[in-house]
């Protein structure tokens, strides 16, 4: 992405609302040029065709939505960030595969806005770890993003997950069962069927008369039995994954 001042693209098939966040991103100093698109389609031909650090999009447009939008860009090789814009806040655990920057309810308020476009200039350069993943989570009807390299351990709640991070725990509606299988790779592993850990976090491990635990940043966690020999053989040959 190129540095800012940004040109950016807003995409939503209602002039209204398309015309409106055009406005709104013109009072933003971190704005240079202002595109408009009023479909998925018609977004794609103008992001082959011209230099877009950042595409606005809304989500339920007919044809190609944002969603399918998104996951469109994400395969170009030279991408611009993705912002979401939606009245429907059901929409965030579907972006939880797709790395975007923000998810901005509607109606957008102005400072809700200036907060996405800020977020778009503090993501301007690769992150350190680019296979890294941005998880999208609703608290108070504010969308934030974590990433999943913050993330220490995992605990099932019901049908949601509980991710434990250095700042606090944050409540996603994604079944453990899913997340054990999406990173794996990154070296997260199930240790009891309520709990997932990143074993990059382990810094101790007991046993007690048969009984494992580990500790993950200073939080004692219960190893079950069926798990106890399979983390054992991850640690031992240093099987982290990448993040």
């Amino acid at each position: 992405m190129s540095p800012v001042p940004l040109s950016v693209l807003v995409v939503d098939d209602e002039t209204p609302a398309r015309s409106e966040m055009a406005w709104l991103l013109e009072q933003d100093e971190w704005i240079a040029t202002i595109h408009q698109a009023a479909s998925g389609g018609e977004a794609l031909d103008l992001l082959h065709s011209t230099p877009i650090d950042v595409v606005f999009s809304d989500i339920n447009m007919p044809g190609l939505g944002g969603m399918q939008l998104a996951r469109v860009i994400a395969r170009l090789p030279e991408r611009p960030q993705v912002v979401l814009v939606t009245a429907y806040d059901e929409y965030a655990v579907d972006a939880f595969e797709i790395d975007v920057v923000d998810y901005v309810m509607k109606p957008v308020r102005p400072e809700r806005l200036a907060l996405a476009v800020t977020r778009c200039v503090g993501s301007s350069t690769p992150p350190a770890t680019p296979d890294d993943e941005r998880i999208p989570v609703d608290r108070g009807g504010v969308t934030r993003f974590v990433n999943r390299s913050d993330v220490r351990f995992v605990q099932a709640m019901g049908d949601y997950a509980e991710l434990h991070t250095p700042d606090g725990t944050h409540l996603i509606r994604v079944p453990l069962n899913t997340l054990e299988e999406r990173w794996a790779a990154a070296g997260f592993v199930r240790i009891h069927r309520s709990t997932l850990v990143c074993t990059r976090f382990v810094s101790e491990l007991h046993m007690d008369d048969g009984r494992c635990t580990v500790t993950v940043d200073g939080t004692p966690l219960q190893v079950s039995r069926r798990h106890t020999r399979e983390l054992r053989k991850h640690l031992l040959q240093g099987g982290d994954g990448d993040q």
